[in-house]
């Protein structure tokens, strides 16, 4: 989904991921989100097989609201246009529910914009010794961004995807690329995965 003209400028650092102390977070890939997700979903399904065969963890995230309670300020953004708990909106693509299984597959839900805030996953990284994260799903400049941007400022060496991250529009996808390369994340992509974790 990403071009090289508008990013491109702000990515001076250049690192490779170690499989050794990283974990792949997959945000969101969910049926209410595949319309945009398609274009990027054989990246997707690529970097978590990727990570699998490099022994890197995986989490996989659900957006998600089981009452009024947990809505918060999604509500008046979206106009009511949330997901709901129970509904096929909240149940993971079919291609992304096939590959959670196994106790090594840990799902983290969550009712806003970050996999961090009201859950376990930080904890669940540092039982774990996780010192690096790779971000992909969606939406890139909501759900991924905003975990992206919060792992870095929790300690996080942050890596994110290019080719396997996807939202409404190019413009919107790049910003992001381009705030994210400027001041939080490595920028990633399939190819450059496949040659780093598994050569590392």
């Amino acid at each position: 989904m990403a071009s090289s003209s508008s990013y491109k400028k702000y990515e001076i650092r250049k690192r490779n991921p170690n499989p050794k102390s990283a974990a792949l977070l997959v945000i969101d890939l969910q049926n209410y989100f595949s319309s945009m997700a398609n274009p990027i979903l054989r990246n997707a399904l690529a970097t978590i097989d990727l990570c699998r065969r490099a022994s890197v963890p995986v989490f996989f995230t659900r957006h998600l609201h089981k009452s009024p309670s947990d809505f918060g300020m999604l509500e008046e953004w979206w106009n009511g246009d949330l997901i709901i708990d129970g509904t096929p909106d909240a149940d993971l693509i079919p291609e992304i529910r096939l590959r959670v299984s196994g106790p090594e597959n840990e799902i983290v839900e969550k009712n806003t914009y970050s996999a961090f805030a009201g859950t376990r996953l930080q904890e669940r990284l540092t039982e774990m010794g996780i010192e690096e994260v790779i971000v992909i799903g969606a939406m890139t400049n909501l759900c991924c961004e905003t975990t992206a941007r919060e792992a870095f400022v929790r300690g996080f060496r942050v890596f994110f995807s290019t080719d396997a991250t996807a939202t409404a529009n190019r413009e919107l996808h790049e910003a992001t690329l381009m705030n994210l390369a400027y001041g939080f994340a490595y920028l990633v992509d399939c190819d450059g995965l496949t040659k780093s974790l598994i050569t590392n």
